[in-house]
C-alpha cells in the first residue's frame, strides 16, 4: 500500500481499513450460520422453522437466508430473551 501524501490521506486510508476490517469481522461471524445453511439445504431442512417445523416465509428467507426460524418463532424467542433480561 502507498504511503499517503498527507494527514488528510491517511485519514481516509485508516477510515477505508476500519470499513475492510468490519466487513472482514461480520464476514467471519456470519460463515457459521452459512455454513449451517448449506447443512439444511444437503438434509433438505432449509425454508423450515427449526422449532415449529413450519415453513420459514419467502420474504423472510430472502431477506435473511441463514435464518432458522420462522417469523413467530423468532418474535417469541425475543420475547422470552426480554423476559429473560428485565427479570
Amino acid at each position: 500500500m502507498e504511503k499517503p501524501a498527507d494527514d488528510v490521506d491517511q485519514a481516509s486510508v485508516e477510515e477505508e481499513r476500519q470499513k475492510m476490517l468490519r466487513m472482514l469481522e461480520r464476514d467471519r461471524l456470519n460463515l457459521p450460520k452459512l455454513r449451517r445453511a448449506i447443512e439444511r439445504i444437503e438434509d433438505r431442512n432449509f425454508g423450515y422453522c427449526e422449532e415449529t417445523g413450519e415453513p420459514i416465509g419467502i420474504k423472510r428467507l430472502l431477506a435473511r437466508p441463514a435464518t432458522t426460524l420462522c417469523i413467530e418463532a423468532k418474535q417469541r424467542k425475543e420475547l422470552r430473551e426480554k423476559h429473560l433480561r428485565v427479570a
